[in-house]
């Protein structure tokens, strides 16, 4: 079944796709990979995740094809990926989550100063906002001490993200079950040296399915809810309905795992820096679906 002519049916296909994207947190927290050390357990973690959601992807490809700007696409795939696992690993999911969200801001500026394209007075207020917030959460954990590697590695994750959309936009007529699939390949390939030198733990079977549902839940399956509802969708609309993720992703994290020693609740500047980042995005993509309604 396709969304095609269903507008609510892509709504309900974009908004279901953002719940599962938001188990992220939920998978990342969990005690059940705590046998990994934590210097390590973001690469692990990134790169188990990437394998079992390539593999469950590659049935799904149609047209692979070649391009060099793919290279470049992977790269900074991977780079996301382990990014923001880390990013959950070491610090507040709620951190990690916002700060990659700060990608469309980071899109925005490397289509203005790489692509050239034309800024609106829209953008740019997006953009304060987004960095107003991330400048607050950066600087309260400065100051604070408390998880700012994990602060850098979520802005590292935005910044990445920001450039696996840009690679794609130059190849909007492949095969996205193709592309999606050969960043999860690329990031499993790149991490492989270092899962295969990290040191021996022992982790229970019970983990690896864990992760097996992780790759295929939080990843794969969203991923084909996404892309099918994004038929029916137009862009700011679907932009605006995949906030729900950043807003559950520490709702999971506190309901399942909030009684665990190892659980790291957000800071107040983690929410107020998130609510900047909230309206510079709603402020960028409403306007526009409410002048739509209106005719």
């Amino acid at each position: 079944m396709t969304s095609d002519g269903k507008p609510w049916l892509g709504r309900v296909q974009i908004v279901l796709a953002a719940m599962l994207w938001s188990t992220s947190g939920f998978f990342a927290k969990a005690p059940w990979f705590d046998a990994w050390p934590e210097d390590i357990r973001g690469v692990m973690l990134a790169f188990w995740r990437s394998g079992f959601a390539a593999l469950v992807l590659v049935p799904m490809i149609r047209r692979p094809t070649w391009r060099w700007p793919m290279l470049p696409m992977m790269v900074c795939f991977a780079l996301m990926v382990w990014s923001f696992m880390s990013a959950m690993v070491h610090g507040p999911a709620a951190n990690a989550i916002w700060l990659q969200y700060l990608a469309p801001g980071w899109v925005l500026l490397g289509g203005a100063l790489l692509l050239r394209e034309s800024v609106t007075a829209a953008d740019v207020r997006m953009i304060v906002f987004c960095l107003g917030g991330v400048l607050l959460i950066l600087a309260m954990e400065m100051w604070s001490g408390s998880a700012l590697w994990a602060t850098i590695m979520g802005i590292i994750s935005g910044v990445s993200f920001a450039g696996v959309v840009l690679a794609i936009r130059r190849m909007r007529d492949a095969d996205p079950a193709w592309l999606i699939t050969l960043n999860h390949s690329a990031t499993a390939l790149l991490l492989l040296p270092w899962v295969w030198g990290a040191p021996s733990v022992e982790v229970p079977v019970t983990s690896y399915i864990a992760l097996g549902l992780f790759g295929v839940f939080q990843m794969s399956i969203p991923y084909v809810l996404f892309a099918r509802g994004l038929r029916s969708t137009p862009g700011p609309e679907a932009s605006v309905l995949s906030l729900i993720e950043p807003l559950l992703v520490p709702m999971w994290v506190y309901l399942a795992w909030s009684h665990h020693p190892s659980y790291q609740a957000p800071q107040w500047w983690t929410w107020a820096g998130g609510g900047l980042i909230l309206l510079g995005l709603l402020s960028r993509y409403v306007p526009p679906l409410l002048r739509a309604a209106r005719w």
